[in-house]
């Protein structure tokens, strides 16, 4: 079946960026309101992913903070885009997720990756061995038999979690991630927004290699993509620049909080070709401009589900944006 832009659900990514002159605290407040808004646009998923030792992304107590958009929201679902399994016991994670969802039930998704979202030596502080990341495909195996129904007889619960209704999603920016989403009949999630160059070989994989399981009958594909829409082209462009400033520090290991939009910034010549790869799926522009892009890239990729991240400074703006957004789907 042929997806297009204009019947899919649209989700959002929140990284949690703390802004320029501005404190965690704001950006948790930030964070909440705009669960809200994209919660009165009938948004799908509100995602927060788990990142460390970054001084300017503050989602690292990632399941806290899943637990605080959702007690402030009322119908949204809210989960991880994602957790980082290499970093985490299975159980706890089985325990922290049972505990949301039944706080918070038919409302929480569980989305697992395989990187550990932050530098080697914080890794290694993180995580339980050096293999953890070589074990990924198992230790998912072993958080999906804590929350089974089957577990009840077994030595070791996860109480709550056990039969409980948490969607879990793989996560991925590579074709490893997709070959495992389809062994296991579990929807995808690609990270486009920040790794485009595998995203349409990832899909051929995990589409063609998809096996049906009691948690999925056909293929599920979520792909996750930048945007900055504004009114005029040119605004959108000045709100861009914020996004460009994200990636050059990156590329430059000079990383900062988000900056304000400076219409003057250039990206400098010796970077454009990589910045390009980077923001290959990085949308720009008016109403109708944002319209047209993401009916080529659902068209192109014919994803199933569609979630956005916004690196834009002025929150009124990226409130702004996701309305847009939502307004070209009618």
């Amino acid at each position: 079946m042929k997806n297009n832009f204009n019947n899919i659900p649209l989700s959002i990514l929140d990284l949690a960026v703390v802004l320029a002159e501005k404190t965690p605290l704001q950006t948790f407040k930030n964070s909440v309101a705009l669960a809200q808004k994209a919660e009165s646009l009938d948004y799908k998923r509100f995602w927060l992913s788990e990142h460390h030792n970054m001084p300017h992304i503050v989602s690292s107590a990632t399941s806290i903070l899943i637990g605080h958009i959702a007690e402030h929201t009322k119908k949204i679902r809210v989960g991880s885009g994602g957790i980082m399994l290499p970093n985490h016991a299975p159980l706890i994670i089985a325990e922290q997720f049972g505990t949301l969802a039944t706080l918070f039930p038919g409302r929480i998704d569980l989305g697992l990756g395989r990187a550990p979202g932050t530098d080697q030596l914080t890794a290694k502080a993180l995580q339980r061995n050096d293999q953890a990341a070589y074990e990924f495909p198992n230790t998912v195996l072993e958080l999906q038999e804590y929350l089974s129904i089957e577990n009840s007889d077994a030595a070791v619960r996860a109480i709550p979690g056990e039969g409980l209704d948490i969607p879990i999603w793989i996560l991925g920016s590579s074709t490893d991630s997709a070959r495992l989403a389809a062994s296991l009949g579990l929807p995808y999630a690609f990270a486009s927004h920040f790794a485009p160059q595998q995203l349409m070989q990832a899909l051929a994989i995990y589409r063609t290699n998809f096996k049906p399981s009691q948690y999925l009958k056909e293929p599920y594909v979520l792909a996750c993509v930048n945007v900055t829409a504004a009114e005029t082209s040119e605004e959108a462009s000045a709100l861009a620049t914020s996004m460009e400033k994200v990636f050059l520090g990156i590329l430059t290991n000079n990383r900062k909080p988000l900056q304000p939009a400076d219409p003057n910034f250039r990206v400098p010549e010796e970077a454009k070709q990589v910045m390009q790869q980077f923001l290959h799926y990085a949308f720009v522009g008016d109403p109708s401009e944002i319209k047209s892009q993401l009916e080529d890239f659902v068209a192109e990729t014919n994803v199933d589900e569609l979630m956005v991240v916004s690196h834009i400074y002025d929150f009124e703006a990226r409130l702004k944006s996701y309305e847009i957004i939502k307004e070209a789907q009618q």
